[in-house]
């Protein structure tokens, strides 16, 4: 491995661009340069996500070494992609309104908008996003009762329209990875689920 520095706002930018908790430096720089990311971390999926295996493979000068950490997640923990229907054409693309995106002057009032874009987009399956959690705290519910109860100074919001809540005191990269795991809950695919990360 080796060691670079880099400026303050470079900094910011790679780490906005996390995908998931624990993403490296090096994998964020590949994913976004589009490079092999044969070298770095992997995260794989198996059986709609009944176990997680993280493989991180180091780089000595003399031989490479391998570390395999498996850990097992029960079912209801588990983020659970959900067929959206052949015959609906609705995505969540045609619920954002840009513009007052735009408008906006946070990433909060951004994050509301484009989780109310996909509940309007699939009001029936939108449930399943009360099953994406933190180690320690919900972050999405059905009540903001049971959100606060879940942490301290979680500060709720409603979903517009919508009778979901999340919580929003979490910073960018936890909003953009928690915007990550809703639509790869609601089904959407991996290009897609990008697009919808760089709205925030």
């Amino acid at each position: 491995m080796k060691n670079i520095e880099i400026d303050e706002e470079l900094y910011q930018y790679i780490a906005t661009n996390t995908q998931y908790i624990g993403e490296s430096a090096s994998a964020i720089l590949r994913r976004l340069l589009k490079l092999d990311l044969a070298n770095d971390v992997a995260a794989v999926t198996v059986n709609e996500i009944s176990a997680e295996i993280e493989v991180k493979v180091a780089i000595d000068s003399e031989k490479p070494v391998v570390h395999v950490n498996t850990a097992v997640v029960k079912e209801p923990e588990a983020i659970k992609r959900v067929k959206v229907l052949p015959d609906s054409h609705e995505t969540v693309f045609n619920f954002i309104n840009k513009e007052e995106l735009a408008m906006q002057r946070g990433a909060v009032g951004r994050f509301l908008l484009i989780l109310a874009a996909l509940y309007r987009a699939h009001p029936q399956q939108f449930g399943v996003v009360t099953e994406i959690s933190g180690r320690d705290r919900l972050y999405f519910a059905n009540s903001e009762n049971k959100l606060a109860e879940s942490g301290s100074s979680t500060k709720p919001r409603q979903i517009p329209e919508s009778p979901f809540w999340v919580i929003t005191n979490s910073n960018t990269t936890r909003k953009k990875m928690m915007l990550t795991k809703a639509s790869i809950s609601l089904g959407y695919s991996d290009l897609d689920v990008e697009k919808i990360r760089e709205l925030l």
